[in-house]
């Protein structure tokens, strides 16, 4: 499944010995509980039973329902609804509700859903009277152990709108306050951004626990499965202004894994202030995120912008046990933006935030060239340095926040608020060489305390290359700084690592801004 496909939809306590594990050569993952009757359920078992799936090869349900729903037009699967009066604990004083999605179109693999209740664990039977099917195209008698294609839900705020979506491989996404979807993110990324095909695991069953009475926060586990690897996670989401879920991930590996990438997070990046290869549109910016935020083990504060390629780029960036980092939409002036649809100033931003020592590894962030908006064009993810071998257990843990704000800033240091690119030079004199400007907005820390005399200066690192022109001043409409310079990047069309903050005497006032900067052919580079 790929992303363009996606984009067009849209605890232990018992013991691993509680089930018994024979039924993991089952045909299908629709049988892990056949039966009707309760199963003690805990994710002591489900990683038990990931660890024993593991050694037995990979199989594909990818397809396994009727032709009626593979054939079904794009307008009759968005026609098959989930009737709200079906939805899980609506008749009970639950502050979560749960729907269902229906199998069809791009969502061909059965999922199993089960609840639990008390730890034990029921399979949810598909019923076609939780769906009224108002499209055109007939679809016939519908087996009774179609299964799902996933799930959403509600919470007790407002219980028309979801907040939550496990659909798809194994993408899941969320909102915070501004109850607007946007980016996605996944179980684990396999062979992002390399030489072949890259592989996308998916969650084959979900247990969902019906929540107690007075609670607020809600449970889920999800068993993944793919050629290389499976996979036990727990989420416990707990909404608020920003939505913040607890994953907890053992991974089982089938075969090594030299590309695996843990908490991948998936957005979108069609045109901005400081990429406008394809501003085609009437809209003056299109995407999900701005950026990547980092923040370093040794606790560093990096700003990377995004960018909208002409070709794939992938960058890596070294840490040690990082201490976060996420795709952000900093910007959130609807002006810039001008779509009163899919409203991108309310996207919301995610990050990652570790828990424990990951160790040794890489932030990586894979940029892909789109020429529109229903392509999930960005993907970032932590990279461990070591490969993971078969036969072995790997644990990680991490927190996901959802909203308009990261939960963690600079504290005491500027932020980029934008950045601007165009043709260098200075204005009234004739070019005699080709340069590239960069104008880079800083704002918050001690800027805006700084007095008229502050010496303020920029410190700008490249990989190649000549700078020039080099200023920081105040810029009073956001109470901050413009920094600016110009690169020469000379005859070679290779890719320029440039990294700059602002600095008053040896103290640091900004995060870094770093960018890949990738310089026209020779005929493309136009002085006018």
């Amino acid at each position: 499944m790929d992303r363009r496909t996606l984009m067009k939809t849209l605890i232990a306590g018992l013991g691993a010995s509680a089930l018994p594990l024979a039924p993991l050569v089952f045909a299908r993952e629709a049988e892990v509980d056949s039966a009707n009757s309760e199963k003690p359920f805990s994710y002591a078992w489900l990683k038990g039973y990931a660890r024993e799936l593991a050694e037995h090869p990979y199989i594909s349900h990818e397809g396994e329902l009727p032709e009626s729903l593979k054939q079904i037009s794009w307008d009759d699967y968005q026609a098959i609804r989930f009737r709200k009066d079906h939805a899980l604990w609506a008749d009970s004083d639950s502050a979560f509700q749960a729907q269902l999605f229906h199998l069809g179109l791009y969502f061909q693999s059965p999922v199993t859903l089960h609840e639990v209740i008390d730890g034990k664990a029921t399979v949810l039977r598909y019923n076609p009277d939780y769906f009224a099917y108002e499209g055109k195209q007939p679809l016939g008698d519908l087996p009774a152990n179609l299964g799902y294609a996933g799930f959403r839900l509600h919470y007790q705020t407002d219980f028309s709108r979801d907040l939550a979506a496990f659909l798809g491989a194994s993408y899941f996404r969320a909102v915070g306050s501004e109850m607007q979807y946007g980016m996605s993110a996944r179980g684990l990324a396999i062979d992002t951004a390399i030489d072949g095909e890259e592989e996308f695991p998916r969650f084959s069953a979900y247990w969902l626990e019906r929540p107690k009475p007075g609670s607020h926060v809600m449970r889920v586990w999800g068993l993944l499965d793919s050629p290389s690897t499976t996979g036990a996670y727990a989420f416990v989401l707990d909404p608020g202004r920003n939505m913040v879920m607890d994953v907890d991930v053992a991974l089982y590996p089938r075969t090594e894994m030299k590309r695996a990438g843990i908490a991948p997070l998936t957005s979108m990046y069609q045109v901005g202030e400081n990429s406008r290869r394809m501003d085609y549109d009437w809209r003056p910016e299109i995407h999900d995120s701005d950026g990547l935020a980092m923040l370093s083990g040794s606790g560093e504060w990096l700003w990377r912008p995004l960018e909208n390629p002409a070709h794939l780029r992938f960058n890596s960036f070294s840490d040690n046990n990082p201490q976060g980092f996420g795709l952000l939409q900093r910007d959130r002036n609807f002006d810039h933006y001008q779509d009163d649809g899919v409203f991108y100033e309310r996207r919301p931003s995610v990050w990652v935030q570790p828990k424990g020592q990951w160790g040794k590894g890489s932030i990586d962030l894979v940029e892909i060239p789109t020429v529109d908006e229903t392509f999930d064009n960005i993907v970032a993810f932590w990279h461990p340095k070591e490969p993971l071998k078969p036969k072995q257990e790997y644990l990680f843990a991490y927190r996901l926040h959802w909203g308009e704000h990261a939960p963690v800033n600079p504290s005491e240091l500027a932020i980029v608020e934008a950045t601007r690119t165009g043709l260098g030079g200075v204005i009234g004199q004739k070019r005699e060489y080709f340069s590239w400007r960069f104008a880079v907005d800083f704002a918050g820390g001690v800027l805006s305390m700084l007095g008229e005399s502050a010496e303020v200066e920029p410190v700008i690192t490249v990989s190649r290359g000549d700078v020039e022109i080099t200023s920081a001043r105040p810029l009073s409409a956001i109470d901050g700084y413009r920094a600016m310079f110009d690169l020469v990047p000379g005859e070679s069309e290779e890719p320029i690592n440039i990294r700059m903050y602002l600095r008053l005497g040896d103290e640091p006032l900004t995060e870094t801004w770093v960018y890949q900067y990738t310089p026209p052919p020779l005929s493309e580079r136009k002085l006018y």
